[in-house]
């Protein structure tokens, strides 16, 4: 038996966050659904055997005890509920009565005994930092994290944790994402792991834009993050994260500075003649002060300019329009540096002062070179 009521916003909150980890179709019925779980308080999980998200939630627990219930299910009876208190009782035979106002409910759920459990993560080294500063990390990297599941390590993030600082790093083969962020908390000396982009993606959307604390744990297959009432466990991703540091080229004779804003529009501007049916490199001719961009495809010609500081040296580059747009708009500064080593090295997109991010992009060769 088990018996507890509980503000609608809290539940349905608490169903959205773990709904995310559950399975959309699993062999395993109980993969499906929800673990919910009362005793002193009420606890949300789910979990696709991958990545787990497990929530306490603000109840009066009347009665103790277990069950699982289709999250699509519930989630949508949650939802439909007047915005009032919910009561929710299950019997022995799985029934479950969920009643809020005039609104009744009868479900069958499923016994917790065919649900797995989530794993343990020993806590031997933990780090904690802002979830703000967190989430706009995952957000500024997650785009360059591959797809490709040949090299499935590259499919996460680099988590590197040295000197109170974090650096992230994501690369597909075509481009890098860096970032670095001072730790607010650190235990256990330097380590690091790579997270799976899937998970990354959660915690992102867990986080808040706040300066609570969010904590990493590692643990020797999983890594757990603990964000307010919400925990998300995933599994490490194994193998030979790519050697970033010897990838970024160092000696770069062309550097200039360009507003970050001019140059996305003016990229943006030559790229409407760019389609997936027609495409075509985005053309930039880094000259004294100025580079010209031009692009050209079966829809037509598009040519601008955009005003920079530096000299190019007339040097002719190529460049894949999404893939430079998405350098830049994750740069979040009113200028960057562009260096540059020569036509086919990739360009390092840095911010005009410090070093907090860093990215590379591969230039394109031109049909006709």
């Amino acid at each position: 038996m088990i018996k507890f009521s509980c503000e609608k916003v809290f539940l349905q909150n608490a169903i959205a966050v773990t709904s995310r980890a559950v399975a959309q179709k699993s062999s395993i019925p109980a993969l499906e659904g929800l673990l919910i779980h009362a005793d002193q308080q009420l606890t949300i999980s789910g979990y696709n055997m991958q990545t787990g998200i497990r929530t306490n939630v603000f109840a009066n627990v009347v009665e103790g005890g277990e069950i699982v219930l289709n999250a699509r299910l519930f989630g949508d009876i949650i939802r439909r509920m007047p915005d009032d208190m919910i009561t929710f009782t299950a019997d022995e035979k799985m029934m479950v009565h969920v009643s809020c106002g005039d609104a009744d409910f009868d479900i069958l759920g499923l016994s917790a005994a065919d649900y797995p459990d989530l794993p343990e993560v020993e806590d031997e080294y933990a780090v904690s930092m802002q979830q703000k500063v967190l989430r706009s990390m995952i957000e500024e990297v997650a785009f360059a994290v591959s797809t490709n599941e040949s090299r499935p390590v590259h499919t996460g993030a680099l988590f590197e944790i040295a000197d109170m600082c974090l650096n992230m790093v994501a690369v597909d083969g075509f481009r890098l994402a860096f970032r670095r962020e001072k730790l607010e908390k650190l235990e256990g000396g330097a380590f690091s792991f790579v997270c799976p982009g899937s998970a990354l993606s959660e915690v992102k959307s867990i986080c808040g834009d706040t300066e609570d604390l969010v904590t990493v744990t590692l643990g020797k297959r999983h890594i757990l993050f603990e964000i307010g009432d919400t925990q998300l466990i995933c599994r490490r991703l194994e193998g030979e994260f790519l050697d970033y540091k010897n990838a970024i080229p160092r000696k770069n004779p062309i550097q200039i500075v360009a507003e970050t804003k001019a140059l996305i529009e003016s990229i943006d501007r030559v790229s409407v003649v760019i389609s997936d049916k027609l495409k075509s490199p985005v053309r930039c001719l880094f000259d004294h002060d100025k580079v010209m961009l031009s692009a050209k495809t079966g829809n037509g010609e598009a040519k601008d300019v955009c005003r920079v500081s530096g000299d190019g040296d007339k040097l002719e580059i190529g460049f894949n329009n999404r893939y430079l747009l998405d350098a830049l708009r994750n740069a979040r500064t009113e200028q960057v540096k562009m260096e540059i080593s020569g036509p086919l090295s990739p360009v390092k997109v840095l911010p005009a002062e410090g070093n907090d991010f860093l990215y590379l992009v591969l230039p394109v060769r031109f049909k006709n070179d």
